[in-house]
C-alpha cells in the first residue's frame, strides 16, 4: 500500500525529527571515522549520560517486588506521584497545587506537548483556516511538527537578540494580522525558559506581561519548563509561570524528570495548572494509553521530593558548569568571540555562530561530523532564526570535550 494514500498530507510532509537524522547519519559514518582516530562524539542530544541518582536505582528495585505495582496505572498518575509533585511544586516554587485536580503525569513532556496540541487543534487544510499555535523561533524542533501533524498552524515569535530573546507580543500579534491570519483562530501560545536552543532565561516582569498578554486575548499559555533545574547561580534560579497571581486562569506548565535526573530513557514527567485544562487534557490522554509503569513513578516521587533528589542536581550543575568552561575556553581559543555575558546560566547548551567562511550551518555540521567525528545539531532545526548558528550539548565526560577541542584545532575548524 503506498504511505501516501494511507497517511494524510500533514503526517505525510513530515521530516524525520533532527535527532534520529543526526543518530543515523553517526551510526552509518562510526566505522569509517573510527578507523581514522575519529570515533563520534555526540554533542547533539540534550540528554544527561552520566548515571541518575544511586538512591533512585536502589528505590526502582525496591519497589519492583510490591505487590500490584506491574499492574496498570491511571493516565492521571497515581495518587502518591500526584502528591509528590504537588509537594515538589510548593517547596521549589511556592506554588500551590492540587493533587486531584491539577496534576497528570506524562510519559516524559514530549508525549505530553504532541498530546495536548493534538487536543487543541480541530484540524483544517486551509492554511487561513487552521488553528494557530504561537512557538519561540529558535525552539524545540518538534514544536512546529507537533503542530502541523496536528493540522494546525505554527507561527513564529522571532527570539532574537535585538529583543533580548523576549518578544513583543503584541507586535507579534501585529504580523500575524498582516499576512492574512486571523487573530480568533490563535489557540495557544508556547514560551520555553529557561530556552533550548539558546539557554537564555526570561525576567519575571516578561513573563507576567505574557500571561497578561494571554489573558487579554484568551489565549492558553503552555509553559515548558523541561530545563527550569538546570541552573550554575542561584541569582538565576529558574521560576515557575504558575508563581504569578492568577496565572492558573490561563496557564498550564510541562515538567520533566529526564534532565534533572539523568533518566530520559524513563519517559516520566508531569502537566500542572488551569484544573479544566489538566482534567480534560487527562480523559483524553485515558484513551491513549494507562500511565507509567507504577514502580517508576513510586520511585521518581521518592527521589524529587528527597535531600538526595536535591544533592544530585546541585553536583550535576556544577559538573555542567564545569564542562561548560572547559569547552568555551577552547572555543575562544579556536577564535570564538564569547562574551562573559553572553555566556548561559542555565541548561548544557551554547548557542554559537557558524565560521564565517560557511554559508550553511547544515553544511558546517556535516564537516565537522565526515571530518572530526564531533556531532553537533545546525541552528536551522530550529526555526529560521537558527540559520547561522550551530547548538552544543555540553552533557559527555570533560576529557571527551577536550578532546573536541584538540580535534578542532589538528583538522583546522576555527573561527
Amino acid at each position: 500500500m503506498r504511505p501516501e494514500k494511507l497517511f494524510n498530507e500533514d503526517i505525510m510532509s513530515l521530516d524525520t525529527y533532527i535527532m534520529v537524522k543526526l543518530k543515523e547519519k553517526t551510526a552509518l559514518l562510526k566505522d569509517k571515522l573510527t578507523q581514522k582516530n575519529r570515533s563520534p562524539i555526540a554533542l547533539s542530544m540534550g540528554a544527561p549520560t552520566c548515571n541518575p541518582p544511586e538512591i533512585l536505582i536502589e528505590k526502582l528495585k525496591e519497589f519492583l517486588t510490591e505487590s500490584s505495582i506491574h499492574t496498570y496505572s491511571v493516565t492521571k498518575g497515581e495518587p502518591y506521584f500526584r502528591q509528590a509533585v504537588s509537594q515538589r511544586m510548593k517547596e521549589r516554587f511556592g506554588v500551590e497545587i492540587d493533587p486531584d485536580r491539577e496534576v497528570c503525569s506524562v510519559l516524559g513532556s514530549k508525549d505530553g506537548l504532541a498530546n495536548l496540541i493534538r487536543f487543541i487543534i480541530t484540524p483544517k487544510s486551509e492554511d487561513k483556516e487552521k488553528d494557530i499555535i504561537l512557538i519561540p523561533d529558535p525552539g524545540y524542533a518538534s514544536y512546529s511538527q507537533m503542530i502541523k501533524s496536528s493540522g494546525g498552524k505554527a507561527f513564529a515569535m522571532d527570539l532574537i537578540p535585538e529583543n533580548n530573546y523576549q518578544p513583543d507580543l503584541e507586535e507579534v500579534l501585529e504580523k500575524l494580522k498582516n499576512e492574512g491570519y486571523n487573530e480568533n483562530k490563535i489557540k495557544a501560545l508556547i514560551i520555553n525558559y529557561p530556552n533550548n536552543p539558546l539557554g537564555v532565561e526570561a525576567s519575571r516582569d516578561y513573563v507576567k506581561k505574557v500571561i497578561d498578554f494571554c489573558k487579554k486575548h484568551d489565549i492558553l499559555l503552555i509553559s515548558d519548563a523541561a530545563y527550569c533545574d538546570l541552573y550554575y547561580d542561584e541569582k538565576s534560579k529558574p521560576f515557575s509561570a504558575l508563581e504569578f497571581a492568577g496565572a492558573k486562569d490561563i496557564c498550564v506548565e510541562f515538567y520533566t524528570l529526564s534532565k534533572p535526573y539523568a533518566i530520559t530513557g524513563w519517559r516520566l514527567g508531569w502537566l500542572c495548572g488551569n484544573s479544566d485544562v489538566v482534567m480534560r487534557f487527562a480523559k483524553g490522554k485515558s484513551t491513549i494509553d494507562n500511565g507509567a509503569f507504577k514502580a517508576l513513578q513510586k520511585a521518581c516521587a521518592y527521589i524529587m521530593t528527597s535531600n538526595e533528589g536535591e544533592e544530585f542536581i546541585a553536583e550535576a550543575n556544577a559538573a555542567y558548569k564545569r564542562k561548560q568552561s572547559i569547552i568555551i575556553k577552547g572555543l575562544r581559543e579556536l577564535g570564538w568571540q564569547i562574551n562573559d555575558n553572553q555566556i548561559p546560566h542555565t541548561t548544557f547548551y551554547l548557542w554559537l555562530p557558524i565560521p564565517p567562511r560557511y554559508k550553511s550551518s547544515v553544511k558546517f555540521c556535516e564537516e565537522m561530523l565526515e571530518k572530526s567525528g564531533i556531532v553537533i545539531v545546525p541552528g536551522s532545526a530550529f526555526g529560521n532564526n537558527g540559520e547561522g548558528y550551530f547548538r552544543i550539548s555540553y552533557v559527555c565526560s570533560d576529557e571527551q570535550l577536550q578532546e573536541v577541542i584538540d580535534r578542532m584545532k589538528s583538522d583546522g575548524f576555527n573561527f
